[in-house]
């Protein structure tokens, strides 16, 4: 009995401290990553921007399937994959002339 209050404790605490699921994001040379979206997905770089001034966000999807997956960028050249889903829609707004609100 006391070898499974032992092992219960044990787990439990290995639990408590290991990081979340989510924090664990699949990190890699961008070129690997980036290589592998348009081989393996499909995938093109559809937009992105600077979200600091040493990274950037980047979104990469594909219009035949939809899969989509957008990547944090280093200056260091190493991108993760924040996030990846299905059914990415573009759509396109129209802009509007100087001074003119919508």
């Amino acid at each position: 009995m006391f070898r499974n209050i032992l092992g219960g404790a044990v787990l439990f605490s290995m639990a408590a401290i290991a990081p979340p699921a989510f924090a664990q994001a699949t990190c890699a040379e961008r070129t690997k990553i980036t290589d592998n979206l348009v081989k393996n997905f499909g995938e093109s770089h559809i937009g992105g921007g600077l979200q600091s001034g040493t990274q950037m966000i980047e979104i990469w999807s594909s219009a035949e399937t939809g899969s989509f997956t957008i990547l944090l960028t280093r200056a260091n050249g190493i991108s993760c994959i924040v996030s990846s889903g299905q059914n990415w829609d573009s759509f396109v707004t129209a802009s509007m002339p100087d001074g003119v609100q919508s």
